[in-house]
């Protein structure tokens, strides 16, 4: 459960990415300590900040800068990859499209999905198929986001390592039938500056308060404008400050119920105080799409607020999850 932070752990993870292929990583002191800095942010918070990640700065700011350049574009062109339910889903939204708890949101964003096969989920992934809409224009935009993509997943895959180790013992528990083809999401996110009147900003909901679905999200944000606030124990909202050439990263639905509550999937959300326009890149690393997810056995034994042996939390298929949120998030 959340605790009364007041700001956001600060995790150099490089000592886990040094180890993170060797079956005895959890041996090694550089590694325990980082594992226990992990285990305890998302007990407390449910956020945290990665730094020593290996995924360059440079890199880091190229794709938000592109980003910015998309939505720079006239709407005419932005439309030539709009999102619609006969595109899975994929594309372009303008302002206000997506909503959270019914309220629409401040903001302009591309939707990327893994790509999935015909057929390959029957039904339920049928609403998700089809290929990603990637603008033509900035011309290096595909090649460029799918290149961060597949770092993105690597560095997922290790962070998630090292919380294995924290709540089971084996850094191994989230592969396999659980997330050893993992589904991900990325969201190319733009919100417009706040409009002031009188002097003060009127403080647009960017993005209301809600929780992620999946395993991890990075989130790769803008340098000079705070935006994005998490909300701790007492009501609080504290406010993620950049750290340039950081993720700030936080752990979804999903992990929380493998982990049967001893993590938290804390509600966040984004106002745009700033007069500049702010741009974000959310990457959601998830389950398998087909996954079964439900208490793991050893954190139902340690479940802390219950007997032990108790579920707290029902089973989920997360395929299902994810296409629920999906087809109630856009107002179309």
């Amino acid at each position: 459960m959340a605790t009364d932070f007041k700001s956001l752990p600060v995790i150099d993870i490089s000592p886990l990415l040094l180890k993170c292929d060797d079956p005895d990583m959890a041996e090694d002191a550089g590694v325990a300590e980082v594992v226990r800095q992990l285990d305890r942010a998302c007990r407390d918070a449910g956020f945290f900040y990665v730094i020593g990640h290996g995924i360059s700065e440079d890199l880091i700011n190229r794709v938000r800068e592109i980003t910015r350049e998309f939505f720079k574009l006239p709407y005419e062109e932005k439309l030539k990859i709009k999102m619609t339910p006969a595109a899975g889903y994929r594309g372009y939204q303008r302002i206000g499209e997506n909503v959270t708890k019914g309220v629409p949101d401040i903001h302009e964003a591309i939707d990327c999905y893994k790509e999935l096969k015909q057929g390959e989920y029957g039904d339920t992934g049928k609403v998700m198929e089809g290929p990603n809409q990637w603008p033509e224009n900035p011309q290096e935009f595909k090649d460029l986001m799918e290149e961060y993509i597949k770092l993105c997943i690597d560095l997922s895959r290790k962070i998630l390592r090292g919380i294995s180790i924290a709540l089971c013992g084996s850094p191994y528990e989230f592969e396999g039938k659980m997330a050893g083809d993992p589904f991900w999401v990325m969201r190319l996110i733009g919100y417009p500056g706040a409009p002031f009147t009188n002097g003060k900003p009127e403080n647009d909901i960017g993005c209301g308060a809600h929780t992620d679905y999946g395993l991890l999200t990075l989130v790769n944000q803008d340098d000079d404008k705070t935006a994005l606030q998490v909300k701790n124990l007492s009501g609080d909202w504290i406010s993620a400050i950049p750290i340039p050439g950081s993720f700030v990263c936080n752990i979804g639905d999903m992990l929380k119920i493998l982990s049967n509550g001893i993590y938290e999937s804390t509600l966040h959300r984004v106002i745009n105080s700033s007069p500049k326009y702010r741009v974000c890149v959310a990457f959601f690393y998830e389950t398998n799409f087909d996954a079964v997810v439900e208490p793991l056995d050893v954190c139902k034994q340690k479940y802390p607020a219950g007997r032990k042996g108790s579920q707290v939390f029902k089973r989920a298929v997360y395929g299902e999850h994810l296409v629920s949120k999906v087809q109630t998030n856009f107002a179309m």
